[in-house]
Formats: structure tokens, C-alpha cells, sequence
């Protein structure tokens, strides 16, 4: 019981005090998520510059759960190369999906505060859009 108030602490400390919900002028990568379920969006933009991830920031609104992992998911990010980021981004959803290895959880750091959503249905699309978002950006990236 004391492993999930932790986590759920760590939940709402990233949906009030997001780091990384700002504007970012000089981001040269943005891309809008939807969830049109329940109408969460987010705006994600990101600064890459050699194949790194220098900087990201998002906007938006939505539920909790969707403002806070997108959050954590730029504090994982930011610093690492867009294929390490994408890399990440597929350990997130594997996550998600239960078929996540122990070693595998321990890389996305306090994201993995988000791995009892997959018992939550409703809640995953909150969960993974920042995620999906990044994907498609990431994939764009070459293009």
C-alpha cells in the first residue's frame, strides 16, 4: 500500500507542478495530441538538434494522469538521443500492456508510477497520449 500512495504522490506532484508545461520558442519539433474520448489534448514540442533531444516543453489540458505523464515523460527524454527516446517511448508502452521486463520498469524512472493504469481502461489512453505523441514526432523526424 505504501509503494502505490508514493506513487500516486508522485502523480500529483507532476500535474501541479509540471516542469516542462511552458512554451518553448525555440522548439524546431511540435506536434498536437488528441484524445478525443475525453478530450484531453497536448501540444508537444521538442528542440533536437544532432539527433539529440536538447529541450521539450508541452501544453495543453486534460486529465491528471495525461498532463503528469507527459511530464515525466520529458523529464526522460530530454537529454537522450531520439532513438534512445524512441526506445523508451516503446518500454512505456510495453508497460502499459503488462509485458514490460523488471529491468526494462526501472528505466523509465518515476513514469513507471503509471503501470497500475493498464487495471484502469478508461485511463490508458490518458496515460499513453504524451507517449503516442512523441512516437509520431519522433517518426516524423527524419521525414
Amino acid at each position: 500500500m505504501e509503494n502505490k500512495t508514493f506513487y500516486q504522490e508522485i502523480l500529483l506532484d507532476h500535474n501541479k507542478n509540471p516542469g516542462h508545461k511552458h512554451p518553448l520558442p525555440d522548439a524546431d519539433r511540435e506536434l498536437e495530441g488528441v484524445n478525443p474520448s475525453c478530450g484531453d489534448d497536448i501540444v508537444l514540442q521538442l528542440k533536437i538538434k544532432n539527433g539529440r533531444v536538447l529541450d521539450g516543453a508541452f501544453g495543453g489540458n486534460g486529465c491528471a494522469i495525461s498532463q503528469a505523464s507527459a511530464d515525466m515523460m520529458l523529464d526522460l527524454v530530454i537529454g537522450k538521443s531520439t532513438e534512445e527516446a524512441g526506445r523508451l517511448t516503446g518500454v512505456f508502452l510495453r508497460m502499459i500492456q503488462g509485458r514490460a521486463t523488471p529491468e526494462e520498469l526501472e528505466e523509465l524512472e518515476e513514469s513507471v508510477c503509471l503501470r497500475d493504469v493498464a487495471h484502469m481502461p478508461a485511463r490508458v489512453k490518458c496515460a499513453v497520449l504524451g507517449w503516442h505523441t512523441l512516437e509520431e514526432l519522433l517518426k516524423n523526424e527524419g521525414q
